[in-house]
């Protein structure tokens, strides 16, 4: 049964502290037409500037998650994003104003509370599943982080948290499905270690800090006076650390709370996917880093079966984007290894070129003479010839750099290319380029079928003089 994109009902407002600055902020909550997805708008700026809720434009995940695009940037955002996960509400404009998102208790509950306030309307598109078909993983072995989604019916999560902690140990914590959330996950609190919080504060974060918006774990024993220190550090009046470990002025509303609250993050986080998915989520030490990384794997798969629909169409009477002239300008290959006789589609993230194959290519003398085949490895370095056109196109004065393969991935050879051929080259960035690094998913055409697709990472240096 199919189902619609909902969104809110009306705007709804909330005010409260920046958890690392410590700077009053409201929040707006704003219906959004279909299709809008998540996005912010900083309204204490006089542009106006609109960040969208993706994976791409995340730049830091030390103490939450953070967002920039075109130089703007949000903070703190996973627990509204989780709420509006976690309640299947599809498009929302969430202005902020200020920086960073109010801290509002360290969970979802009162943006939960404030979409219920809202009401939730149904929309007339159907909503965008992405299903997952193949196992998705990200993994950190040095730290002990394996993130994992695999093909199922309906998106359930289940979190495991071991942080060699005698009060902690190991925790679980499953959504076996979305309808859960609200009364499952949505009110657990974010949490910290007591060892953590003078270097937080020296590192001037956490201002806006509260006993009431964070428990308070201890793993370790402590003296009360240093208890009191801490207390004092942050202006707070002195509490004692009651048996659990925890302090003494709030109640676990689960044994498991931890891990219930890296649940939530992992919500967060994976609402910058850009759509609701379907998939079994299995992470074992989450953080925002983790998470968000799996998010921008997700867009990946995404993306790839997008490009894997659009077979490229040439029309030989339209004149190219550019001929092999204009290519040489671009490329620093020359006979016998420039690959590339035209480009018949250029933008920003993808780029579409072409190669005729023919019988006097010099490979086909050896590869193999009685039966002409070209080499899997060239049909890698055209595409990634024309990826390199890609590339260049985005920096100035292209004819003083050069692209050079990092690493590649993924590569599948579904049928041979054989002389009187004409091979397309489709390259898309998965990525935007960062630190000079850019990854691109290519797919090589003969007529209406894929003959070979792959994964480039490659890296944009200068000439030397």
């Amino acid at each position: 049964m199919s189902e619609k994109q909902r969104t809110i009902g009306k705007p709804v407002s909330l005010t409260g502290k920046g958890l690392h600055t410590g700077v009053d902020v409201e929040v707006t909550f704003k219906p959004a037409p279909e299709n809008h997805g998540y996005k912010f708008c900083r309204t204490d700026l006089p542009e106006k500037p609109i960040i969208s809720a993706i994976a791409e434009n995340v730049i830091d995940t030390s103490r939450g998650t953070t967002l920039e695009e075109k130089g703007y940037r949000v903070a703190t955002i996973e627990h509204i994003l989780a709420a509006f996960n976690g309640m299947q509400v599809d498009n929302v404009l969430i202005e902020l104003k200020g920086q960073e998102a109010p801290i509002m208790g360290g969970s979802s509950r009162k943006f939960v509370e404030a979409i219920h306030k809202a009401g939730i309307i149904e929309q007339n598109v159907e909503r965008n599943y992405y299903v997952v078909k193949e196992k998705i993983i990200f993994s950190d072995e040095e730290n002990g982080v394996d993130l994992m989604i695999y093909p199922d019916d309906h998106l359930s999560i289940n979190v495991l948290i071991d942080y060699n902690s005698p009060i902690l140990g190991n925790q679980y914590a499953i959504l076996n499905n979305i309808s859960d959330f609200e009364n499952e996950i949505s009110m657990c609190r974010t949490f910290v270690f007591f060892h953590e919080l003078e270097a937080l504060a020296k590192q001037n974060l956490i201002k806006g800090g509260d006993l009431d918006n964070a428990i308070v774990i201890f793993d370790r024993k402590v003296k009360q006076a240093e208890v009191d220190r801490i207390a004092d550090l942050f202006n707070k009046p002195h509490i004692k650390v009651n048996s659990e470990g925890i302090l003494n002025n709030v109640e676990l509303h689960f044994s498991n709370e931890p891990a219930r609250h890296k649940l939530l993050d992992i919500m967060g986080d994976m609402a910058l996917i850009g759509q609701p998915i379907k998939g079994k989520v299995v992470a074992n030490r989450p953080g925002h880093y983790a998470n968000t990384e799996l998010a921008k794997k997700v867009r990946q798969a995404i993306k790839k079966e997008l490009s894997k629909s659009a077979i490229p169409v040439y029309d030989p009477d339209k004149p190219p984007v550019m001929d092999i002239k204009e290519i040489q300008l671009k490329l620093p290959h020359r006979y016998p290894f420039l690959l590339v006789d035209k480009i018949i589609h250029l933008d920003d993230h993808s780029v579409i070129g072409l190669k005729n194959i023919t019988y006097n290519e010099l490979f086909f003398q050896g590869h193999f003479p009685d039966e002409p085949i070209m080499p899997g490895v060239l049909q890698i370095e055209a595409m990634a010839q024309v990826g390199g056109v890609l590339v260049l196109n985005q920096v100035d004065e292209p004819e003083k750099y050069s692209t050079y393969f990092l690493k590649v991935d993924k590569v599948k050879f579904k049928q041979m290319v054989v002389p009187g051929d004409t091979i397309l080259f489709k390259m898309e960035m998965t990525e935007p380029i960062r630190h000079s690094i850019v990854t691109m998913f290519g797919q090589a055409f003969v007529g209406n079928k894929v003959v070979m697709e792959g994964e480039v990472t490659a890296q944009i240096v200068k000439n030397k003089e």
